[in-house]
């Protein structure tokens, strides 16, 4: 381990994985630690082993539910937006050739006591409960001004200059009811408050381009994919790209302890009286925990069922989206009371679990200790905001930015 590297990655969570396969690719000599004994960190899948014993302690999975391997419950549930960020890093590092695809069903939206799925095409549109008539013509042209809208082309933008404009201003033009902006903002733009309304509308029309674009690449019924056998699959297929690349990886690796010279820079990283030196060194949180700050926290059920949820057209996989209006509740201690509205909608469980952690980010200044800290994953149901970390990190790292300007039609090959 005596050995000398341009990188240390501590972690292999997601975000350290993408970073430690673009910059091996970079030609930049990686080592890539964690402590655990697993790949993925806080975005591992877990087996019914590892689930019970991270959840339940001793106990044991019960006989009935089968064969521990045949489960893989993702830690950070999140899908793939089908014309994202991800996807492009994917396609941009040819990282697809590692990793099998499945379209997701569907997505729905909780309003008015009810499970409405989010119209997919117009037809689907015009048939929806959740509009009345009149509503869906001006929806309908709501929609098409979105569809039209080109930043670069100021013909398209009906004189409004959304830098400017706020999004309540934009969508009062139009004269959609409250219901209506409940629904664009949170089952199409994926805004997880109400804070979009008073900011710059580009973000939310932007956010509503990538919905109705991963739409249609796959003609299915959401924008979504996920990775055929759960998202642990991600790092490690990062991980695979890294060691294609020359990248070194050592698991197990207890109490990575980074070392400092005199002027505060990083010059390296302990582990079992071995020290590897280097000139920077990118982790998640938990590795410097001094140089970090906690912004909120997170709380998720997961559950596990023997049936589709209720009400989703028998649906394999689905997200439900249960808009903050609709409830009319605040945050509290409890996850459980919490996350009662959404349970609720899932019908007889079978097993349901309890998780709450914390999120941090970086307080360093990395030009001046060299240490590169990813941010805590959100409760963002799709990984926009992840990638968007990624990016910014190796932009930090190296002074590049990624050219993501990919072929797209690439992936569709091969998608399953």
């Amino acid at each position: 381990m005596d050995e000398e590297y341009d990188v240390i990655v501590l972690g292999t969570g997601l975000k350290e994985c993408i970073l430690s396969g673009l910059l091996s690719v970079d030609g930049l000599k990686v080592l890539h630690m964690d402590r655990n004994d697993y790949y993925g960190g806080e975005s591992t899948s877990l087996n019914l082993i590892q689930l019970w014993k991270k959840f339940r302690g001793n106990d044991k999975p019960p006989a009935h539910m089968g064969s521990s391997r045949d489960y893989n419950v993702d830690m950070i549930p999140k899908f793939m937006m089908a014309n994202g960020t991800l996807v492009r890093v994917l396609i941009h590092t040819d990282v697809t050739k590692y990793l099998y695809f499945k379209a997701v069903d569907g997505s729905f939206v909780f309003n008015k006591g009810k499970v409405h799925k989010v119209p997919a095409t117009d037809m689907e549109a015009l048939k929806s409960p959740l509009m009345g008539i009149f509503e869906k013509r001006r929806a309908r042209k709501f929609f098409l001004y979105v569809q039209t809208y080109d930043e670069k082309d100021p013909k398209t933008h009906e004189g409004m200059d959304l830098t400017r404009v706020s999004t309540k201003d934009l969508i009062a033009k139009y004269g959609l009811d409250d219901n209506t902006v409940d629904f664009i903002g949170h089952a199409l733009a994926l805004h997880r408050d109400d804070r979009y309304l008073d900011e710059p509308a580009l973000d939310t029309v932007k956010r509503m381009k990538l919905y109705a674009e991963s739409l249609a690449r796959f003609q299915g019924g959401s924008p979504y994919i996920y990775p055929l056998y759960g998202l642990g699959e991600l790092p490690q297929a990062f991980a695979r790209l890294s060691a294609v690349y020359g990248g070194t990886y050592m698991l197990n690796k207890p109490e990575c302890k980074v070392e400092y010279d005199d002027e505060g820079k990083v010059c390296g990283v302990t582990s079992e009286g071995e020290t590897a030196r280097c000139k920077k060194v990118v982790c998640d949180p938990s590795y410097l925990p001094n140089k970090v700050r906690r912004i909120g926290k997170v709380a998720r059920a997961i559950a596990v069922m023997s049936h589709p949820i209720p009400n989703t057209n028998d649906s394999h996989s689905v997200q439900i989206i249960l808009p903050q209006k609709q409830l009319g509740q605040a945050e509290t201690d409890h996850p459980e009371t919490e996350l009662k509205p959404g349970i609720d909608l899932l019908g007889s469980v079978d097993e349901i679990f309890f998780d709450i952690y914390y999120r941090y980010e970086p307080v360093n200044e990395p030009s001046l200790d060299n240490c590169f800290i990813s941010t805590s994953y959100d409760a963002t149901t799709h990984f926009e905001s992840t990638v968007t970390d990624v990016l910014k990190m190796y932009t930090m790292i190296t002074g590049k930015v990624v050219d993501l300007s990919v072929d797209l039609s690439a992936a569709s090959a091969a998608e399953e």
